[in-house]
């Protein structure tokens, strides 16, 4: 099983979008500071700003959530969960881009994670 650490801003917004709108379940809770989500053989562990993996490093830089690294999440319709995600809110980086291995899309998570889905041709 692979594992993830996401930094995000709200842990309860987080595992909300997680849970609701990608089918992910909750595996373990802290308060409102870390949780931890599991979804076929893949666990992102929702770090909030009062974890220990967001002190700063010792040249001052604060980690924070955003950035290109990301999960991707295999889908069997990825139009149809893009127009539920848009109708949910969700922002997306780009549109739907084909390629020669299928098509994909770049949503982020309430703390602006960003999120591939992909649906193989």
């Amino acid at each position: 099983m692979a594992t993830v650490r996401y930094m995000v801003e709200d842990v309860q917004l987080s595992l909300t979008f997680y849970t609701d709108l990608l089918g992910f379940t909750v595996e373990q809770r802290m308060g409102q500071a870390f949780a931890i989500i599991a979804k076929d053989d893949l666990r992102i562990w929702l770090s909030g700003p009062k974890t220990s993996a967001a002190q700063p490093m010792p040249d001052g830089a604060q980690p924070q959530p955003g950035g290109w690294n990301r999960i991707v999440i295999e889908v069997d319709d990825l139009g149809a969960l893009v127009a539920k995600l848009k109708g949910a809110g969700v922002r997306f980086r780009n549109e739907i881009l084909s390629g020669a291995g299928g098509k994909q899309i770049l949503a982020e998570d309430p703390s602006g994670n960003p999120i591939e889905l992909f649906e193989a041709r």
